[in-house]
């Protein structure tokens, strides 16, 4: 698809002039061009293209420097003549110019000497074969000239031709602080990344309490407290002995404030979060989940899996935790799209638990 697009409408650039690198198309769609569709991308490619035409338009124009000959007037004495009375130039004492006018043996000697200067005049004139040799070759000289220096456009250089990115790398930690979780989201431009952030506030007899942050929807307020429900229950099976939900107050914050954030599936993600937090435990590497979570623990199916999981791949996620209805939806995706993924099912969130504590 790309090849074709880099081929419309350019047919006044020549294509050795021009060399777009792999790399820099697929910046062009991950940093530009994240919507559905190609149209946006055409645009850009086109972009591209019109300040290709320009530079090379500007290098010919520093090639060519003008000049200008002016003519001079050349005027022979012996052939002037004064227009009023018809008398050469220098002779108008208005004498007879029959006693000037040379003898036969001076003509003669004229002609035998116009002879002599035509016959070198020949010799020196080149052959036809010898005219065409010097002609391809003055032609061949002017196509040198012409010749404009190839233009290469790779990532390193793209913004000079399109602008700054519009989209970031979504990517904060290599690897999760305590606390600190990556889940998966659905948006108008597809996919995305989210980091469920959680952290101590203060400690007290009977203080535990819940602070949340991020711009979030009523949807996903009401995950936070259930969220903050079921972890205090797994916590108990974990560990009875550990008073930390009970005696803490918390503060989960979902990073990118300005962004309006609203959906149930991050709920598995926010109760990780707390688990991690309560553990003093980080969770395993390039780990990525999504799933809506019931008070009772279970994991409901979740929309947008193509986009979730092309979101995870561009982050450099290796392993993703989806619920188990989902499982039809990731069998359907294309196999470029699952390709290096560790993808487990899940029904329960005491699975969750294992593959996001048990390595780590």
């Amino acid at each position: 698809m790309c090849i074709f697009l880099l081929g419309v409408k350019f047919e006044t650039i020549k294509i050795l002039q021009v060399d777009v690198s792999d790399a820099a198309l697929l910046s062009l769609i991950e940093n530009y061009c994240r919507e559905a569709g190609v149209r946006n991308l055409q645009k850009q490619i086109e972009k591209i293209y019109r300040k290709i035409a320009l530079q090379l338009v500007r290098r010919g124009a520093e090639l060519e420097e003008p000049s200008a000959t002016i003519k001079g007037e050349h005027i022979v004495a012996g052939d002037a003549t004064n227009e009023k009375e018809g008398i050469p130039i220098g002779d108008q004492s208005g004498e007879d110019v029959s006693k000037t006018m040379p003898s036969d043996d001076m003509r003669e000697s004229e002609q035998v000497q116009k002879d002599a200067a035509s016959d070198r005049n020949r010799n020196d004139q080149p052959s036809p074969t010898e005219e065409h040799t010097v002609e391809t070759e003055k032609v061949q000289e002017s196509e040198e000239t012409k010749t404009v220096e190839k233009v290469f456009v790779d990532s390193s250089n793209l913004p000079d031709f399109v602008g700054k990115p519009v989209f970031h790398v979504e990517r904060i930690y290599d690897q999760a602080p305590v606390g600190v979780v990556m889940g998966l989201a659905w948006t108008a431009m597809g996919g995305s990344t989210l980091y469920i952030e959680t952290t101590l506030i203060e400690q007290g007899d009977g203080k535990g309490a819940l602070h949340v942050t991020g711009q979030l929807g009523d949807v996903m307020k009401e995950s936070a407290q259930i969220a903050h429900t079921v972890a205090r229950a797994i916590l108990v099976e974990k560990e009875a002995s550990n008073p930390f939900f009970a005696n803490t107050k918390l503060h989960l914050h979902v990073p990118a404030g300005a962004t309006p954030k609203d959906g149930p599936s991050a709920g598995c993600t926010m109760i990780t979060s707390l688990m991690s937090l309560a553990l003093n435990k980080a969770v395993k590497k390039d780990l990525a989940m999504t799933g809506e979570v019931t008070l009772t623990g279970k994991i409901l199916p979740i929309g947008g899996v193509k986009e979730k999981t092309i979101a995870a791949r561009r982050s450099d996620v290796k392993t993703i935790i989806f619920p188990s209805a989902n499982r039809r939806d990731y069998d359907e995706l294309a196999p470029n799209v699952k390709e290096g993924l560790e993808v487990h099912f899940v029904d329960d969130y005491r699975q969750i638990f294992d593959l996001a504590f048990g390595d780590s």
